[in-house]
């Protein structure tokens, strides 16, 4: 097949061309793409990998869109606007008005679900430039439906008010987002724990491509144990959710596991372009058919309605029923409801989102020496912005997709990633049928090579000494267990504080004299380092409102001045620069290496301060001479200049 290879060697040749075109031009510069001239170009990032890996991100996250049997979304288990008849038993058992209501509030928030997915995925990729998605959070969805609204409506909270308190704290989280509080929230987290955060959200994403909604289904909730083996065709499921027998024998799972699995890891272990996103393609196509053993539409009641949404092609629903439906009259009862709503949603989203960010951002190499990534203000208070916008559409509060690790393993390093993930949301409204059946054992083992990819930072953690290593471990087993990041870390901060606050107190008490095995291994951990970092419009108005005494950079007439406050600082963040790289390489900084570094700063620093002093005292006891000096230049030749005599105390600069 001579020419066939020579026709595909000549397309890839003019798609180079293409690419690196865009790359080069001012779309390219926009987006920071590799060549296109830009001073902080992205290194790798071009437009083609861009798009290949947001149709990558996209495939892990369809599942959002339909994720529960019958087309439907977890969110409908809530009831949403649907009320049950006076004298019904709660959540309307049996009643055909109520689930004839069930049955278009599912479509409801099947298109609320694909077009908010989509619009926040945009919004953020533009004004980021990071390769993250946003949708409306599973985890949170399961929280909102199960813990708050209750199923059908039978919780604490109605739904129309706990949409009202999600609205509410969309703006708040704006106003910590702009004060700094939010950036503050990740600096205060410890280095081991953020490490750690990275690392759960790995075995979280191994565990959701194992079960059976969004993965393989090689595993389920148990009943006599936390979780059990599976792999049994869907039909031998009991009513707790374990498999009767079969196990282990549904030929999807294992579809799944060679081709979207095996094979793709195959191929990226000759760094195949696309490798995920051609496992993907090959499972699904393998899994309409339905005269095969592991169809994706069996003849069974739901393979059957699974297959007449699939054979629609093009369709669109309109959203009726969810749209703009807040509750405002917040009084007696209904103000409880709302604030317990509110309270809820604060603490679980602000640490879901923030730690989800910060753990995609690290994934793909943004983040910098200072614990922070670019634009994390503009980061947080779009996201903020599009839980607002979430909840007009009736859905639960938006955040960051651990997903976005697909399309980053894929090469994905700008905000084109999350564009291109959008724009196949915004696609998916019309085209649902095709794009919302690709089988959740298509995509099951991506999720699981993506958590291979982020639990090998594992080595980062600081192991050695057992008040950093507890906490991480909580963290990182607590993730995927309790199925939740925000819980996660919570637990993992819970136990590094009381642990190391008792360590600590035995440590004062006796004076250093008894301390814990490898004690000078720990992390160094600074409450103050999250007040070091100011959102850019805070640096700027305190450049402008506050006294120069109160900056800490300061210069007078060419000459630096050093105080103790600067001179402080100046140590502390020449120590940082200057134990960058080891940082990278063990991920963590000893605590005797931190006070050396100091000590050595401040010791240069005070030795350059009395340089100065000493000039100005010299340059005091010459002014009488400014005079004749002054005469002797300008009766020097054109041409020649007087070379000025060297301070012999003069010292670099420390800069």
């Amino acid at each position: 097949m001579p020419s066939l290879a020579g026709f595909l060697d000549s397309f890839l040749s003019k798609l180079t061309v293409i690419d690196e075109r865009i790359n080069r031009s001012t779309f390219g510069r926009v987006f920071r793409l590799d060549g296109s001239g830009h001073p902080k170009t992205v290194r790798g990032a071009s437009f083609f990998r861009e798009i290949r890996a947001g149709m990558t991100t996209f495939a892990t996250m369809a599942y959002i869109v339909a994720v529960n049997k019958k087309q439907a979304a977890v969110l409908a288990d809530s009831g949403g606007t649907c009320k049950c008849p006076a004298g019904t038993a709660p959540g309307c058992p049996g009643d055909p008005d109520y689930a004839l209501c069930q049955t278009g509030l599912k479509r409801d928030l099947i298109t609320a679900t694909a077009a908010l997915a989509g619009l926040s995925s945009i919004v953020f990729g533009f004004l980021t430039n990071l390769p993250v998605a946003l949708g409306p959070g599973m985890g949170l969805n399961a929280y909102f439906t199960y813990q708050v609204v209750g199923w059908h409506g039978t919780g604490q909270v109605p739904y129309e008010i706990a949409l009202t308190a999600i609205f509410v704290e969309g703006f708040i989280f704006i106003f910590l987002a702009l004060t700094g509080l939010r950036q503050w929230l990740v600096r205060m987290i410890p280095a081991t724990i953020k490490t750690a955060c990275g690392v759960g959200i790995g075995l979280f994403l191994t565990e959701i491509g194992l079960s059976y909604s969004a993965g393989i289904g090689a595993i389920t909730g148990g009943f006599s144990t936390p979780l059990a083996i599976a792999g049994c065709p869907a039909e031998y499921l009991d009513t707790k959710g374990e498999c009767s027998s079969h196990i282990m024998t549904n030929p999807g799972m294992w579809i799944g596991i060679f081709v979207g699995g095996i094979f793709v890891a195959f191929l990226m272990a000759f760094k195949v372009k696309s490798a995920i996103v051609i496992g993907i393609g090959i499972v699904s196509l393998m899994s309409w058919p339905r005269n095969t053993s592991f169809t994706y539409f069996p003849y069974t009641e739901a393979g059957e309605e699974r297959f007449q949404f699939f054979k629609q092609v093009v369709a669109f629903h309109p959203i009726e029923s969810v749209l703009n439906v807040q509750n405002w009259h917040l009084h007696g009862t209904s103000g409880a409801q709302f604030a317990l709503a509110l309270i809820t949603f604060l603490y679980v989203d602000i640490i879901d989102c923030t730690a989800t960010l910060y753990s995609m951002a690290k994934f793909c190499g943004v983040v910098g020496d200072d614990g922070d990534f670019p634009r994390s203000t503009l980061a947080y208070c779009t996201d903020a912005i599009m839980i607002s916008i979430g909840s007009l559409f009736g859905c639960s509060p938006v955040t960051a997709f651990i997903e976005s690790g697909a399309g980053i393993a894929e090469g994905g390093r700008t905000g084109l990633t999350a564009i291109s993930a959008g724009i196949c949301f915004l696609v998916c409204l019309f085209f649902a049928p095709i794009l919302a059946s690709v089988p959740p054992w298509a995509t099951g083992s991506t999720l699981i090579l993506v958590g291979c990819l982020m639990i090998r930072q594992v080595i980062n953690i600081n192991w050695q000494y057992i008040g950093d290593a507890v906490p991480s471990f909580v963290t990182l087993a607590f993730m995927p267990f309790s199925y939740s990041v925000a819980y996660g870390l919570i637990a993992g901060m819970m136990v590094y504080v009381v642990l190391n606050t008792m360590i600590w107190a035995v440590v004062k008490l006796t004076n250093d004299r008894v301390t814990p095995s490898n004690w000078h291994e720990k992390e160094v951990y600074d409450w103050g380092m999250g007040a070091r970092t100011l959102p850019g419009w805070l640096k700027c108005l305190q450049r402008k409102v506050l006294p120069a005494r109160f900056q800490t950079d300061e210069t007078k007439d060419g000459v630096e001045l050093v105080d103790n406050d600067s001179a402080m600082n100046a140590a502390t963040d020449s120590s940082s620069r200057s134990n960058s790289d080891e940082e990278e390489k063990e991920g963590r900084v000893t605590h005797s290496q931190h006070e050396q570094a100091v000590t050595q700063i401040l010791a240069q620093a005070q030795i350059r301060s009395q340089a100065l002093q000493a000039q100005a005292q010299a340059q005091t006891q010459v002014q009488p001479q400014v005079t004749q000096a002054e005469t002797q230049t300008q009766a020097q030749p054109q041409g020649q200049h007087q070379t000025r005599p060297r301070n012999p105390h003069a010292l670099p600069s420390l800069d």
